[in-house]
């Protein structure tokens, strides 16, 4: 079996727990107004490898792991290739190396359940807190990555929410109160404000595509910790 991988990093240190291989495969169902990485968008695009590929590659890298690090997939959405992300992340449990999956939760089925038993972190994208700007700005409805969320919480999965903060659109105290609320009662060993930025507005006009934010500034840093403080609370 052969996925369809974007690109490959070799010491991640923003990709989960740890340094870590980092994997970013191909295709994503999702449009977010907010992504940066439109080229992993079509799932025909990217390079073929195998999952022995993909393993044999980790191995080169394992001594500087750690205790904490290994092999994360990201993307575009892992999800997309669940057939494929299991048989890399079976691969690598095998020889004993820490598996991270980094994923919007938009999909949500026995495949995925199977992967998650071969999970050892999860970092999930919670984009928004409300099923309106999800339909709005991500394209799909909130519930797969609740349902997603809810199931990771039950399994006992070590999970780190994300989310990326955009001024005027989610960036406001009551924003933070209402993710608190959709987080509350839910097994997450921590939840991570990212602030957006514009560094991929580049990517876009290579690819002669409109960045949806492009005229969305830059989210304030002090901002964002102001409102890290405030979920830290949960």
């Amino acid at each position: 079996m052969k996925g369809r991988i974007s690109s490959l990093q070799s010491l991640g240190t923003l990709d989960g727990p740890g340094i870590r291989y980092v994997v970013f495969m191909q295709g994503c169902p999702l449009r977010c107004s907010c992504c940066h990485n439109p080229e992993t968008h079509d799932i025909n695009g990217g390079t073929e490898y195998s999952a022995q590929e993909i393993l044999e590659n980790v191995l080169k890298y394992r001594e500087y792991f750690g205790q904490d690090g290994g092999i994360t997939l990201s993307g575009g959405e892992p999800l997309m290739q669940t057939e494929f992300a299991i048989e890399v992340f079976k691969k690598c449990k095998e020889k004993g190396i820490n598996t991270c999956l980094d994923t919007s939760g938009c999909i949500f089925n026995d495949s995925v359940k199977e992967l998650l038993a071969y999970t050892d972190y999860c970092m999930l994208d919670i984009k928004y807190a409300t099923d309106e700007l999800y339909q709005k700005y991500v394209g799909c409805s909130i519930k797969t990555p609740l349902e997603f969320l809810g199931y990771l919480s039950e399994s006992g999965i070590p999970t780190r929410v994300r989310q990326v903060i955009v001024p005027t659109i989610n960036d406001s105290d009551s924003d933070i109160e209402a993710l608190k609320t959709l987080l509350q009662g839910k097994k997450i060993e921590k939840v991570e404000l990212l602030p957006f930025k514009k560094i991929c507005q580049t990517k876009y006009d290579n690819m002669g595509k409109e960045f949806p934010f492009g005229n969305i500034p830059s989210a304030d840093v002090k901002r964002v910790n102001e409102l890290q403080d405030k979920i830290n609370q949960i």
